[in-house]
């Protein structure tokens, strides 16, 4: 058995572990909420891109914020993440406060953005061994790590090759992989499927649904329907606002009387307008708001 004292290593014998990849720290004190929002709120000058947003994320639940393009819903994984500051309102993270405890909400964390973050000109070997050292990861425990997540990623083959030459699934799962290194308590996951083809988003999407069962929280975003029906609960999101929060079934029954609606006819319900669940090129997903010295929010 392995050491379990080694700090920001993944402890071989801790008893949750996921896919071969183990979670460390302690669980959500109570069992209670994972990821919990109150009023949070994000400004872009005049433009309010999140506007009170109030959830619950559960301990081992997978939760989809659903929404079109420009909802808010990379603006609010911004701000869960410590990338953005709340302009109103707080937000918790495995326990911790967004604002007054960023360090030890990135050390709970796993993500995968929207935007790429490979390097592309590093091996996918290398990739990973740049994230252990800047997770801290003790060094003698970086390749034993950067093994397994290659094993989980099933890249172990291509270990040696630049990340330039993977396709579009290839880098996503070298991505979540490396999301899932340090063994994180809360996986985010930003629209982890747009620009996939049907075959590589089907494969992410099973590895999702693994993390799932082996009781890893996970917040994703999306436009796609499937995706969000695969979802534990579902928070119906337009124009940064929350319009409804349930299971798919709750929201069908609640919102049009009938389990066999579909959640394209729930939004449009709530909105007057079909889901837009069509392909957005960075121009059109990008919210267009740009002040000098600003920031750009999706």
């Amino acid at each position: 058995m392995q050491d379990e004292s080694r700090a920001g290593a993944l402890p071989a014998a801790e008893p949750a572990e996921v896919a071969g990849l183990e979670r460390r720290g302690p669980a959500v004190a109570g069992g209670a909420a994972s990821v919990r929002c109150q009023g949070l709120t994000r400004r872009f000058g005049d433009l309010t891109a999140v506007d009170g947003l109030t959830l619950e994320v559960r301990e081992g639940e997978l939760f989809a914020l659903l929404g079109p393009n420009g909802a808010g819903k990379s603006t609010t994984v911004h701000m869960l993440t410590t990338v953005l500051r709340p302009t109103g309102g707080t937000a918790h993270v495995a326990g911790f406060d967004v604002l007054r405890q960023p360090r030890e909400v990135r050390a709970q964390i796993g993500v995968v953005f929207q935007e790429p973050a490979l390097d592309e000109r590093l091996t996918a070997r290398e990739n990973l061994e740049v994230h252990a050292h800047l997770q801290g990861i003790r060094r003698a425990w970086v390749r034993e790590t950067v093994d397994r997540a290659l094993a989980w990623a099933e890249l172990a083959a291509r270990a040696g090759q630049t990340v330039r030459a993977f396709s579009g699934g290839m880098r996503r799962r070298l991505e979540l992989a490396r999301a899932l290194m340090h063994g994180p308590r809360v996986l985010v996951l930003d629209e982890p499927t747009l620009g996939l083809d049907p075959q590589a988003r089907r494969r992410l999407w099973e590895q999702v649904e693994t993390l799932r069962r082996d009781g890893l929280t996970a917040l994703v975003t999306t436009h796609y329907l499937p995706e969000a029906e695969a979802c534990d609960r579902v928070a119906i999101v337009d124009r940064g606002r929350l319009l409804e929060l349930g299971t798919p079934a709750e929201l069908k029954r609640r919102v049009l009387g009938r389990e066999g609606a579909t959640l394209e006819e729930v939004f449009l319900a709530l909105t007057g307008a079909p889901l837009r669940d069509e392909e957005a090129g960075p121009r059109e997903q990008i919210l267009s708001f740009h002040r000098k010295g600003g920031e750009l929010t999706r």
